[in-house]
């Protein structure tokens, strides 16, 4: 009977087409997963990886088995979600997935609310940009800027963040329009819809700095840097701020919920899609007019 380690190595392996990168992520070290790819071929007695210099690349066979390993693995986390469906109620650790800067202008700051009403949660809340698999239980429930297309999952759109130009009320240029210096994003967001929005209303003025976050940006506008484009759920609590984008087109981002069908109904999980509802209604710049 062959290990599901193994399988589950390989599948590492198979994605990331090296050795090195299904190390880096399943967090174990070069020479564990070379051991457990060659268990489970020894195992089948079959070459399922040709061990190039740089990469590794399947086989005939090795995409075969890749194909049902792909299927082993969906069940073996439709099996885990289960068992946490059947936990008992309002019980265990949930964990939420959510963009940085909803997570730490807005999510974090109202856990006290979500401690006081369950206690026995833990709310283990992930700032990432990226997107998480919940197939895979990278997260239980997730906060998305794009819509959710996994058919396994249900989904819901729960409010609309605006964005807005601010810039700070001693900025030197706050007057002068056609001197105005922007703040955008950088390399890791350069392909986004609110990078493009910036640069378009900055024309061939000049983006004097690029940074990662709007927590970022929010610090440099403060500093008196220049002219970013901020949420304005945002830009509105800050009093040093003022708003200056009355001819600048209209950008938001939608905000999505979405959830493994499997956990749903569970009464945990259910307990936080309804804390992060509730507070992205209770904001009227991102609630859903």
């Amino acid at each position: 009977m062959i290990d599901w380690e193994d399988v589950r190595h390989f599948l590492a392996v198979a994605q990331s087409g090296t050795l090195s990168g299904a190390a880096r992520s399943l967090k174990v070290d070069h020479a564990t997963v070379s051991r457990r790819l060659a268990a489970l071929e020894a195992e089948l007695d079959a070459k399922l990886v040709d061990r190039l210099p740089r990469s590794c690349r399947l086989t005939s066979l090795g995409r075969q088995v890749f194909e049902r390993a792909i299927e082993m693995e969906a069940s073996a986390y439709g099996i885990v979600r289960l068992a946490k469906a059947d936990h008992a109620p309002l019980v265990g650790r949930i964990t939420l997935s959510a963009p940085p800067v909803l997570v730490t202008h807005l999510l974090t700051e109202r856990l006290t609310r979500f401690r006081e009403s369950y206690p026995e949660i833990r709310l283990s809340l992930s700032a990432q940009a990226q997107r998480v698999s919940l197939s895979r239980r990278e997260a239980d429930v997730a906060v998305r800027f794009v819509r959710p297309d996994e058919t396994s999952s249900v989904t819901r759109k729960i409010g609309t963040m605006a964005f807005g130009l601010y810039a700070h009320r001693s900025y030197a240029h706050l007057a002068a329009p056609q001197r105005w210096e922007f703040i955008g994003w950088d390399q890791t967001f350069a392909d986004t819809p609110a990078q493009s929005w910036l640069l378009g209303i900055a024309g061939r003025r000049p983006v004097v700095c690029e940074l990662t976050y709007s927590s970022e940006h929010l610090i440099a506008v403060r500093a008196g840097v220049g002219v970013a484009g901020l949420p304005c759920f945002m830009g509105e609590r800050d009093r040093d701020l003022v708003r200056i984008d009355e001819r600048a087109p209209y950008f938001a981002r939608d905000i999505w919920l979405v959830v493994h069908s499997d956990l749903h109904k569970t009464p945990a999980v259910r307990a936080v899609m309804d804390f992060v509802v509730d507070v992205v209604s209770e904001c009227p710049s991102l609630a859903i007019q």
